[in-house]
C-alpha cells in the first residue's frame, strides 16, 4: 500500500503543479518549491525543498544529472518510412518500417577527448533457414575512446570504431543513408564492407589533406571474429580547396576532394563455413565536387577475395544532387557491379538506379520520396534466384 500511495502522489503532482503554478503566476510569484520526499508543493523556499519550473503546460522538477564526465552530449537519428516493392514475376509487397534508430551519448573528459557509445535497433529476419522470429533487438554500433592529439593534427579512436571509408563518404559525397547505403556497403551495390569494426583508427586532418588508418578485426560490427586475421584499412584524401579541417555543410560550402581508399584483410570472413586462404583486398578512388546548389560524385572500386571469391569483382557508382533552394533537393544515383563468376555476393552482375526528391522540413526533420530499380544480369548464372525489382520509398529522417 505505501508503494501504491507513493505512485498515486507522483501521478497527481503534475496537474497539481500546473494548477498551483497558474494561481501563483496570477499572484505575481512564478516560483514554486517541492519537498522531494513528500512531493508537497510550497510557494516559499525552505529547508530540503527544491525549485520547480513551469514549461508551458508542463511542470518539471529541476534535477541534476550526476556524472564524472565534464559534459554529457545526447543525440539520436531515426529513419522512418514506407516501402513498396514490385519484383518482376512475383507478388508485390508494401509495409511501414523503421530502418534505423540510433541513440548516442558522448561523455567529454575535457573540450576534445570523450567516450562515445552508439546503440542501434534492428529486426531479426524471418527468412527460411534462419532463427529469427521478427523480434526487435538493440545492437552496438560504436563504442570507442577518442583522444584528440596523440600525434600532430591526429587523433585516435580505440574500441568499436569507424572504418575509414564509409563515414567519410556519408559526410561528403552521399547524404542519403536513410534510403540507401553507400556503394561499397549496399546489397544492391558492391556489398563488400560495413561501417564499423573493433580495433583502432588514426584520423589526421590538415587543410589540404586528411586520412584515416585503421587496424580492425575485419568482419565488421555484426560479424563474428574468430581471431584468424586482422584487416588494415585506409583512406587518403586531397582537399583541393582547403576544406580538410572543416565539418562541411553541403548547402553552404564549396569543396573538391579526391580520395584513395583500400582494405587488406588476412583471412577476412574466416569462419568455420568459409574456406581458408580467403584474404580480401579492396581498392577504390572517389572524386566529389560540391557547391551550395549542386553536388556530383563518382567512384570506382575493385575487390579480390583470393580463392573464395564471394567478395570479388569491380564496379562504379555515380551520384548527383541539385538543390534549387536550401530546403529542396533532387537526387540521382547509378551503381554498376560486375561480380566474380565464382561465388555470388547478393547475386551476380547487377545495376541499381535511384531517383528522388528531398525536402528539409526544419533543422531536425527531412522528408524524402524516391524510386529505385534493381536489375540483375539475366545471363549471369549467379542471378538464377534473383528477380529485378522496382521500389518506391517514402522516408522521414530525424536528427536531434
Amino acid at each position: 500500500m505505501p508503494v501504491l500511495r507513493a505512485a498515486a502522489r507522483r501521478l497527481l503532482v503534475v496537474p497539481v503543479l500546473v494548477l498551483l503554478g497558474a494561481t501563483v503566476a496570477l499572484a505575481g510569484n512564478p516560483r514554486l518549491w517541492e519537498d522531494p520526499k513528500t512531493h508537497q508543493v510550497y510557494t516559499e523556499p525552505g529547508e530540503g525543498r527544491v525549485p520547480v519550473t513551469l514549461d508551458g503546460d508542463h511542470a518539471t522538477t529541476e534535477v541534476r544529472l550526476a556524472s564524472k564526465a565534464l559534459k554529457l552530449q545526447f543525440s539520436g537519428v531515426h529513419y522512418l518510412g514506407f516501402v513498396y516493392r514490385d519484383p518482376d514475376g512475383e507478388p508485390s509487397t508494401s509495409k511501414f518500417e523503421t530502418r534505423r534508430n540510433y541513440l548516442q551519448v558522448k561523455a567529454y573528459f575535457d573540450e576534445k577527448n570523450y567516450m562515445r557509445l552508439t546503440l542501434d535497433t534492428y529486426q531479426e529476419t524471418k527468412a527460411p533457414g534462419t532463427k529469427g522470429d521478427g523480434s526487435w533487438n538493440v545492437r552496438l554500433k560504436y563504442a570507442y575512446l577518442w583522444l584528440a592529439d596523440v600525434l600532430p593534427h591526429t587523433g585516435v579512436e580505440i574500441g568499436q570504431v569507424h572504418r575509414p571509408w564509409i563515414d567519410y563518404e556519408e559526410h561528403h559525397g552521399w547524404f542519403y543513408r536513410s534510403i540507401s547505403k553507400t556503394f561499397v556497403e549496399a546489397g544492391e551495390g558492391a556489398h563488400l564492407i560495413n561501417s564499423a569494426d573493433l580495433g583502432v583508427n588514426l584520423r589526421t586532418k590538415l587543410d589540404h589533406f586528411s586520412s584515416e588508418l585503421a587496424l580492425v578485426n575485419g568482419e565488421g560490427y555484426h560479424g563474428e571474429n574468430e581471431g584468424q586475421g586482422l584487416s588494415l584499412e585506409a583512406r587518403l584524401t586531397w582537399h583541393a580547396l582547403g576544406t580538410g579541417r572543416k565539418h562541411v555543410k553541403p548547402t553552404r560550402d564549396r569543396y573538391l576532394d579526391v580520395s584513395l581508399f583500400g582494405v587488406r584483410s588476412d583471412d577476412d570472413e574466416a569462419r568455420t563455413d568459409v574456406p581458408t586462404g580467403t584474404d580480401f583486398t579492396m581498392a577504390g578512388v572517389h572524386v566529389v565536387y560540391n557547391c551550395p546548389r549542386f553536388l556530383v560524385a563518382a567512384m570506382y572500386v575493385d575487390a579480390d577475395n583470393d580463392t573464395y571469391g564471394r567478395y570479388d569483382g569491380d564496379g562504379f557508382s555515380v551520384n548527383v544532387e541539385f538543390r534549387p533552394t536550401d530546403r529542396w533537393a533532387i537526387l540521382a544515383r547509378r551503381d554498376d557491379w560486375d561480380q566474380s563468376d565464382r561465388v555470388g555476393n547478393h547475386g551476380g552482375d547487377r545495376t541499381n538506379t535511384l531517383l528522388g526528391i528531398a525536402w528539409r522540413y526544419d533543422r531536425y526533420v527531412r522528408f524524402i520520396v524516391n524510386l529505385e530499380r534493381v536489375d540483375y544480369d539475366e545471363d549471369d548464372s549467379l542471378n538464377a534466384d534473383r528477380a529485378d525489382e522496382d521500389r518506391l520509398y517514402a522516408t522521414a529522417e530525424v536528427h536531434w
